[in-house]
């Protein structure tokens, strides 16, 4: 029987060699190579076709939902397991809405993982129960347009309104307008609760 052909992407060292060497010693399960960033998790996937690749989920420049969703886009057929301490729910649905087959916590039991890796190669999908919790209590936030979200990281500057058109080249009535629709997806009764769950769930690139 052949092994499952492990990639691991993380841009923590450490983690990925500590990773390695369980997964290594595992019966049927074989590490081929791992990978800093998302950029490496793509070429590396196109050089060495793992059958799962081990996807980190907040990581500097491309993060793993969008590696996930450039990976799959090139090589449909790759599978992703998102492995992450980051336990908001946006990134997670946002993983697996962009094709990753299944999703764990950093801090799973080692068994729960490689049963993890085994039913994503197997081509099932894997989400673990901690995750499956943090889903169902903390429901992911609508997609923000462009434009709600230059708003939402003007507000967290501390813009008024007034300043925030001028910035964007719009009126304050359309700000205003903009900021209704972004507190509903929010979830938000105003602009410092916004800035606070945005913050919580990591929406700002300021």
């Amino acid at each position: 029987m052949s092994k499952i052909k492990v990639l691991i992407v993380d841009d923590h060292a450490i983690l990925r060699m500590g990773l390695a060497s369980l997964l290594s010693a595992k019966e049927g399960i074989e590490v081929i190579g791992d990978a800093e960033d998302g950029k490496s998790a793509i070429r590396l996937t196109k050089k060495l076709k793992p059958d799962v690749v081990i996807m980190d989920l907040m990581m500097p420049e491309m993060d793993g939902v969008e590696a996930t969703k450039r990976l799959l886009g090139e090589m449909p057929k790759a599978k992703v397991l998102i492995l992450t301490t980051f336990g908001a729910s946006d990134g997670i649905a946002n993983a697996l809405a962009a094709g990753a087959k299944g999703a764990v916590m950093k801090s799973v039991a080692f068994a729960d993982l490689v049963e993890a890796i085994r039913t994503v190669a197997s081509g099932g999908e894997y989400v673990s129960d901690e995750l499956k919790r943090i889903l169902a209590s903390d429901p992911p936030i609508p997609a923000l347009s462009p434009r709600q979200q230059e708003i939402l990281e003007s507000m967290a500057r501390g813009l008024s309104n007034a300043e925030i058109g001028r910035q964007l080249g719009i009126t304050a009535d359309m700000v205003r307008e903009h900021s209704v629709e972004l507190f509903a997806k929010l979830r938000a009764a105003n602009r410092t609760e916004a800035v606070a769950i945005a913050l919580r769930k990591h929406l700002l690139k300021i």
